[in-house]
């Protein structure tokens, strides 16, 4: 079975369990953790991933990250002095970290969004260098109301996510659904 069935299966499996209502933000975050080469073959298969969830009796909502910086970029009134002096961007990425994180709370506090909802989060990869993934999710905890999926291409151990195998990681309490998982999840 390959990587990308073997996440699908658990992934099936895991959202099936009955949920626990009366959970902190941060407890509602579930990560699926993937060898960053994997990428194309998860987005491949990503109604995969919804169809087990709807099968689960729970709702689906999908937020790609993938463009949000081209598209705030697009939209920027200086985007091209930003183009003429790459350097001084660093002064902006925190207002895109805040747009990026703003994009998601729409979708987590939307009105169809509710307690039986999955918000699947996709192009988390893109962040990278821009601004940190970990700082987007503690941003957005407290508005998460069913549960937050995040698509991770990169590796976890014990609580420790290292997104796109970087050096450093970060710990975080998501729970990780991983192609190695057996058993009872």
């Amino acid at each position: 079975m390959s990587q990308v069935d073997s996440l699908i299966e658990n992934y099936r499996r895991f959202v099936a369990i009955s949920w626990q209502q009366n959970l902190a933000g941060v407890e509602k975050v579930w990560f699926v953790v993937y060898d960053p080469n994997q990428e194309r073959r998860i987005r491949l298969r990503l109604e995969e991933f919804r169809i087990a969830t709807k099968e689960a009796g729970k709702e689906w909502q999908l937020v790609d990250l993938t463009d949000s910086f081209a598209e705030w970029m697009a939209g920027h009134r200086y985007r091209e002095a930003y183009f003429e002096s790459p350097e001084d961007l660093d002064l902006a990425l925190h207002n895109y970290a805040e747009a990026v994180a703003e994009q998601l709370r729409e979708t987590l506090t939307a009105s169809h969004v509710d307690q039986e909802t999955v918000v699947a989060v996709l192009g988390v990869a893109t962040l990278f260098g821009l601004t940190r993934a970990s700082g987007l999710i503690e941003k957005v905890t407290d508005d998460i109301r069913g549960r937050m999926l995040v698509f991770f291409p990169g590796h976890h151990e014990g609580s420790n996510y290292r997104l796109l195998d970087a050096r450093d990681g970060w710990n975080y309490l998501a729970i990780p659904i991983t192609a190695q998982q057996t058993g009872v999840l």
